[in-house]
């Protein structure tokens, strides 16, 4: 399996966690929320190299976090922006020269496995762009001033997670395109379908949730037990 790039954005605020620190920086199980996606990068055969995009306050935390898991990948932090969109841009112009191909996954979403990582990689020597999805299960309405104008098919519909990954030329000029427009997106497969690229759904995991709010925590906490116990049997 060719060794592939890992963007893993973690510059956000966490502002409905209502925290006072960013929220991959608080503990989950004993462990700060980024340790568990890096953990999950260290253990994916697929994943070479890990960029981990933070606001400068956050640095030395996050710097003493990747000294004391003494990963065997080589991690390099990068300076953030104001957006997501910025910090992947940002990302992405400190990607290495060799970086062909790269995936990029939500620092928050802590309970990806490395079998979905693996999973992504692969499927990017087929697709110039993908993204991990899960069907939706409930029923979507689409309302305006709370009132239901449609209700979509859901057999259509998926909900977006990531890992999301790409062709670091393509995405290159995506963003490139998306600066000069003035576009705002909330993550890169928006930008891709805007340029008018196709991108492809990977199967994703139901236990994939982002760590948003104190309910996310506890759901994550669960899940994670769930996991040890089950390992152990």
């Amino acid at each position: 399996m060719t060794s592939i790039h890992l963007l893993i954005p973690a510059a956000g605020m966490g502002r409905r966690m209502g925290a006072d620190r960013n929220k991959v920086l608080l503990t989950l199980l004993g462990q700060p929320i980024i340790t568990w996606t890096l953990l999950a990068a260290e253990e994916a055969e697929a994943v070479g190299w890990i960029g981990l995009i933070c606001r400068s306050d956050d640095r030395p935390a996050l710097e003493a976090i990747v000294q004391d898991l003494a990963l065997s990948k080589p991690v390099q932090l990068i300076q953030g922006g104001k957006t997501r969109q910025e910090s992947v841009y940002n990302g992405l112009q400190g990607l290495p020269p060799e970086a062909h191909q790269v995936l990029i996954h939500d620092g928050a979403r802590c309970l990806a496995t490395a079998a979905l990582f693996n999973r992504c990689a692969a499927a990017l020597e087929t697709y110039k762009g993908l993204i991990a999805a899960v069907p939706v299960k409930d029923t979507i309405k689409v309302a305006i001033d709370q009132r239901v104008e449609a209700t979509p098919d859901r057999q259509h519909l998926w909900a977006a997670q990531t890992p999301q990954g790409f062709d670091v030329a393509l995405l290159k000029q995506c963003h490139a395109q998306g600066l000069a427009q003035g576009w705002s997106v909330t993550d890169d497969a928006a930008l891709f379908e805007k340029c008018g690229l196709p991108v492809h759904i990977v199967l994703g995991e139901e236990t994939n949730l982002k760590v948003t709010t104190p309910v996310d925590l506890a759901i994550a906490e669960f899940i994670l037990q769930q996991r040890w116990a089950n390992a152990a049997e």
